[in-house]
């Protein structure tokens, strides 16, 4: 990661970008990007902007937030090292490859996060940290088996061995596992190659390096009263969450509930850390010179 990296503008247009991230920080490349995406959106009434050799930008549905505060609605998308096996195959091929959207409502926002894999490398860490193994359909072992153990398949992952994570949906298509797959593929397309930079299986490491991104806002009103559109999609919300639960289930959500509570939650009471996370942290403050974690 280039520390003094600056975003540069390649190509542009009044409605699009084509941004150079000079291996900078993806979260700061992103930001600058989607900058130009809502600037670009309230002259235009939609803005967009790819990005190529960037690095993690973190949580794609940040991206989409910015927009939403300016009454915009958003797409973030981003490839990232390889990590996903393709339906019936057993190579990591693409990335995590998350997609988010955002659509202003109240009380809260439409707000999706999530990647187009079953899970994140995150979770599996998480695993294997606590000493605990993986639920049966997260990953696939080197032979192709189901895999359970988080410690050998993180260190199988980050190895670039055969084997990851599996597509949304699972193995096989039973579940819907190509539609996964399939959309992990729509944010390659997207990213990766629409940014003209490194496809998944080109980066180095599960982690990645010279990821690229994706950002779109555009504006509700240019097909009508942007108060009546945040009005229905309200409504619609409300009538999702009031609609008839299961037996045993107590509420049901719509995307972003949890996360905005989960906020004030933190903000309130503090953010709880994994131990074994905290204990990395002070090794690495420690190795830095850095006081008072």
């Amino acid at each position: 990661m280039n520390v003094s990296a600056k975003p540069e503008v390649l190509r542009e247009t009044p409605v699009s970008a084509l941004i150079d991230g000079h291996f900078g920080m993806g979260a700061l490349v992103a930001q600058f990007a989607m900058r130009m995406a809502i600037e670009k959106a309230k002259q235009s009434g939609v803005g967009m902007a790819v990005v190529r050799n960037s690095s993690h930008y973190g949580i794609a549905g940040y991206y989409t937030l910015m927009a939403e505060r300016e009454g915009l609605a958003a797409f973030s998308m981003t490839n990232t090292g390889p990590i996903m096996v393709p339906t019936f195959g057993r190579e990591m091929m693409l990335g995590t490859n998350p997609m988010a959207f955002c659509m202003p409502a109240d009380p809260v926002p439409f707000w999706f996060d999530a990647s187009t894999t079953v899970v994140t490398l995150g979770k599996v860490e998480v695993c294997q940290k606590r000493g605990r193994p993986m639920p049966q359909g997260w990953t696939i072992g080197p032979d192709g088996a189901p895999c359970t153990d988080a410690s050998r398949m993180n260190a199988s992952i980050l190895a670039g061995e055969r084997g990851g994570i599996l597509p949304l949906g699972g193995e096989g298509e039973t579940h819907g596992g190509h539609k996964g797959y399939g959309l992990g593929i729509m944010v390659e397309a997207l990213t990766g190659v629409l940014a003209q930079g490194m496809t998944s299986p080109q980066m180095c490491g599960a982690h990645g390096d010279h990821t690229c991104h994706f950002l779109l806002a555009f504006d509700p009103a240019m097909f009508g009263d942007p108060a009546d559109i945040r009005a229905r999609m309200s409504a619609y919300l409300a009538a999702l969450r009031a609609s008839e639960k299961m037996p045993g289930c107590a509420r049901i959500y719509t995307p972003g509930e949890k996360a905005f509570e989960a906020m004030a939650r933190r903000l309130r009471e503090g953010v709880p850390v994994e131990e074994n996370t905290l204990a990395e942290v002070r090794q690495i403050a420690g190795e830095l010179g850095v006081e008072g974690i």
